[in-house]
């Protein structure tokens, strides 16, 4: 995904390809964090560790996670396992924001424009009312349909609440992202890997 949001080296994403990868990014995270057991928590997780298939659909990939097994090495004097989830999970959910972000505007989240602006910076001109959305979201676009897009920058402003108790969880970011993009599971899982959400399951188990 960094590739066709940062170097441009595949065709410009048009609107609806951009709702299929930022739902399959959603359920993926809410499969990962919420249905599995123990969760799987990636260490690493931006728009180099998405990656899109022949059909555009999204999947995480070189999966290096974090789980209890994982934390049991840590100074448990500090911190317990189960605050260690709980905060990860939530800095997950910030980063789906990120992402989020990076699919509609076209720009690279960790990184600093031309004008010295984050993309961070930039969303929150957006959000205080200082920027228009045609601003906003990536000119390569064209025309996009207002309402949605407006919704879909509210789910990544929930998202990256500098107060993480103010964030929803994936579970509900899925519901609402479901409800704007009305595709579900199956419209966003990978059809050249339909066996993506037990290769998860698998990397669960091994992680118990």
């Amino acid at each position: 995904m960094f590739d066709c949001i940062a170097v441009r080296e595949a065709d410009n994403l048009d609107w609806a390809t951009r709702l299929r990868i930022s739902m399959g990014i959603a359920y993926c995270l809410e499969h990962m964090l919420h249905q599995l057991n123990p969760p799987v928590v990636p260490r690493n997780f931006d728009s180099s560790t998405i990656y899109l298939t022949d059909d555009f659909a999204a999947k995480v990939s070189d999966l290096d996670f974090w789980s209890d097994t994982a934390t049991k090495g840590s100074d448990s004097s500090s911190t317990t396992d189960d605050e260690f989830s709980v905060s990860d999970i939530d800095v997950m959910v910030h980063q789906y924001g990120m992402l989020l972000l990076e699919i509609l505007t076209g720009k690279v989240a960790y990184s600093e424009e031309e004008d010295g602006v984050s993309l961070e910076q930039l969303a929150s001109r957006y959000f205080d009312g200082n920027m228009l959305l045609a601003e906003l979201i990536d000119p390569s676009l064209g025309s996009f349909p207002q309402e949605a897009a407006h919704a879909m920058c509210e789910v990544a402003r929930s998202c990256v609440d500098p107060d993480p108790k103010k964030r929803p969880t994936m579970v509900q970011v899925a519901a609402r992202m479901k409800e704007i993009t009305m595709l579900g599971p199956e419209g966003a899982t990978p059809k050249v890997s339909p066996l993506w959400w037990a290769e998860l399951e698998i990397m669960s188990s091994e992680a118990s």
